[in-house]
């Protein structure tokens, strides 16, 4: 049972009209919400759950209009990690961390860098986190094999990573990675501690402007992720296919791509949906480097206009506190779980078949306890176009790494003065 807060006292007790709780919600969030709804329904009979659930790109655009104009909003909203910026700084949300919520003081039961990432410039908690993405290295077994390439000589550095990629696309044909461009989102995103690597992201950084308004996208971090991606297209080493294309689908599915780089999500897509016929072909390892990084994550918000905010915090602590539901998420949507006391649970040692046996999930556990915190900020959305923008001019168009760096700069530093 999860923890209540006392807000609930007199409010429903004696009622007999049945309530209604609106959750807003995209896939696969949405149906993680309507799988716990059977748990919610025993403690609280008299109030239905009504799941509002939208494509990701419109189920955000609809918050965010809901939010600018106090009109339509549910009484819970998911947020995935790569939009948390703008929300949690546009002041449209509660702040969880005070009364009657205090969801400060069970800071230590989620994975860290995860309850961090909910916490905006101003220190207000906005959002509670539900599922992680630790980031992962998935690849072919059976391409590495043919290629004669092992998995240390993929994971040792980002040079030997593409080193491994020249061998494989010339004995093989399969293309390293789908696009340069995943090496770039990774580079940014990632602490890399290992000895003599380039400490190219401080934890607690922002990805794109730091707290103080600092632009950061001409860092070091930057230069050298450009460099990375731009070396990966020059030596042909990607397909220049497009994320969630049906081109990226059919790149698994027939091994013309060797490589992905994503969330531990990604596996249970492969398997579930994206590629099932690859079963046991497939492999997980740590991201090159010993880099730390996270691919999105979920989070749970109030927005300031919800009219059952009492109800809303009991769903929320439901969905984020409770073992059971944190659980049964992971095993039924592969949405890795932020609540650390299920880290210790005998299903992380289980062997994944889709992987061949391998017990994939420690990997992953690990990796979430070394990803560091990247502070959010209100335009991260924008620069993430800018900076994309810039990545492709330098990959299709030849357009210098300094000069697109410093365009992007100029651009964001616009944006920020505004």
């Amino acid at each position: 049972m999860w923890l209540g807060i006392g807000l609930l006292v007199g409010v429903f007790s004696g009622a007999n009209a049945q309530q209604t709780l609106t959750i807003a919600a995209y896939p696969a969030v949405d149906e993680i919400a309507k799988a716990a709804i059977p748990l919610w329904k025993k403690k609280y009979p008299l109030v239905d759950i009504r799941v509002v659930s939208r494509p990701y790109a419109d189920h955000h655009t609809a918050m965010a209009t809901a939010l600018s104009s106090s009109t339509g909003l549910p009484d819970v909203m998911a947020v995935e990690f790569g939009h948390l910026g703008r929300f949690a700084e546009g002041g449209g949300l509660e702040n969880l961390g005070d009364e009657p919520y205090s969801i400060r003081s069970r800071q230590l039961r989620f994975v860290p860098f995860a309850f961090r990432q909910a916490v905006n410039s101003s220190g207000v908690i906005v959002a509670v986190p539900s599922d992680i993405g630790p980031g992962t290295l998935l690849y072919r077994a059976d391409i590495l094999k043919k290629a004669g390439v092992t998995e240390a000589e993929l994971t040792e550095s980002w040079d030997s990573f593409i080193a491994a990629g020249v061998k494989i696309k010339a004995l093989t044909g399969a293309y390293l990675m789908a696009n340069a461009r995943d090496i770039k989102d990774i580079v940014i995103r990632t602490d890399t501690r290992s000895p003599g690597a380039v400490a190219y992201w401080k934890p607690g950084e922002g990805l794109y402007i730091s707290k103080s308004g600092k632009i950061q996208v001409d860092s070091p971090r930057f230069v050298r992720a450009f460099e990375l991606a731009k070396k990966v297209r020059e030596l042909k080493l990607d397909g220049q296919i497009n994320t969630w294309s049906p081109e990226w689908v059919e790149g698994f599915k027939k091994g013309t791509v060797a490589t992905q780089m994503s969330g531990a999500w990604l596996a249970g897509h492969l398997s579930n949906w994206m590629a099932p016929e690859t079963r046991g072909l497939w492999r997980a390892a740590q991201l090159p480097e010993k880099a730390w990084g996270s691919w999105g994550g979920s989070f749970y918000a109030i927005p300031q206009g919800a009219k059952n905010k009492a109800m809303a915090w009991e769903f929320i602590q439901m969905m984020s506190l409770t073992p059971e539901v944190q659980l049964g998420a992971f095993k039924s949507h592969d949405a890795f779980p932020a609540l650390v006391a299920v880290h210790d649970d005998a299903f992380f040692n289980q062997p994944i078949a889709f992987l061949g046996g391998q017990p994939a999930r420690l990997l992953w556990r690990e990796a979430a306890s070394k990803v560091s915190p990247i502070n959010v900020h209100k335009l991260d959305t924008v620069a993430e176009e800018i900076v994309n923008a810039e990545m492709d001019a330098v990959l299709n168009n030849g357009k210098s790494v300094a000069a697109a760096l410093a365009n992007a700069k100029e651009l964001l530093t616009q944006r920020v003065g505004r």
